[in-house]
């Protein structure tokens, strides 16, 4: 059984280090603290949605999907943390077996939140084309009903495809098949960003009735933060779809075999993403960090 942390969908240490460069070797109460704060985190972002009517539409629908999606990560790593670190202080004794199936949930669960982090980032990037290009017709196409169809059908591909994932992890053609559509949506989502900022730029020189340059600022302040939370993604993901790639193109480098070491590093790095999501949600939209204020402000209350 590899590493606790080596969650790289059920790949041995052979498969993760040919030539015997040993891993670069992190702390487990590293990853246990980052994954306590990085829960708490987005717990709280899931329940100021909930709470806040004024944040019940399409658009923080999917930001509270993309929260649940960094749930899955802060889950896991906790679970994963917690049953190592007392296994291997003797306060509990389980079999290979069990052990073996605590790796597959756990991988279908990161797997699970990168394919649905992946689809949410292009649903708001989509959203945010739809109410700037289609903006008198937008409540009309992007429906409530239309929103929750899209989050059942999001996630029901997203864990059916995760769990069909892990148990072929062994071929190639699945890994290839992550990385592909890791690559589609990028692209996806960069076409349709250029678009809108190329319009905003266009806007930005003609447009000159008020209430419609408030509108599109504001349709143009939702794009601006689903960028900067593509480009985290992008930082804290990349280095881990880089190792699969090499993975796929060469195994036995001893280059590539340098860049495998650095391994734990790659989780840490996923593991910030989930972490850092909640704070630029906070950052970026003034509802959502009142009511979060109001819900740790309740929360101390609560405690003392």
């Amino acid at each position: 059984m590899y590493d606790a942390h080596n969650v790289t969908f059920n790949m041995t240490p052979s498969e993760m280090n040919t030539t015997g460069i040993d891993q670069i070797m992190i702390p487990q109460e590293l990853f246990l603290m980052l994954g306590l704060i990085s829960l708490v985190e987005n717990v709280l972002v899931v329940a100021a949605i909930i709470k806040n009517r004024n944040l019940h539409c399409p658009m923080y629908y999917f930001i509270c999907c993309l929260a649940v999606s960094d749930l899955l990560v802060s889950v896991g790593n906790v679970a994963e943390t917690m049953f190592m670190l007392l296994t291997e202080h003797r306060l509990l004794i389980v079999t290979a077996k069990m052990l073996q199936h605590l790796d597959n949930v756990i991988d279908i669960m990161i797997c699970t939140s990168v394919v649905s982090s992946l689809s949410f980032l292009c649903t708001i990037a989509a959203d945010r084309y739809i109410t700037i290009f289609y903006a008198l017709r937008y409540h009309s196409i992007m429906t409530t009903r239309r929103a929750v169809s899209i989050i059942v059908a999001v996630w029901m591909v997203s864990i059916s495809s995760s769990s069909l994932f892990i148990v072929y992890h062994t071929y190639n053609a699945a890994i290839a098949c992550l990385v592909t559509f890791f690559g589609l949506t990028l692209v996806f989502t960069a076409v349709l960003y250029l678009h809108m900022f190329n319009l905003a730029h266009v806007h930005s020189r003609h447009i000159m009735a008020l209430h419609k340059g408030r509108r599109q600022a504001t349709s143009m302040k939702g794009a601006i933060t689903i960028t900067i939370l593509l480009g985290v993604f992008i930082i804290c993901w990349g280095p881990f779809f880089l190792h699969l790639i090499l993975i796929l193109t060469c195994p036995t480098s001893s280059y590539c075999s340098y860049y495998f070491s650095h391994f734990n590093i790659f989780l840490i790095l996923i593991i910030c993403n989930s972490l850092i999501d909640p704070l630029i949600y906070a950052y970026r939209s003034q509802e959502l960090r009142k009511t979060l204020k109001e819900l740790v402000f309740c929360s101390c209350c609560f405690v003392i």
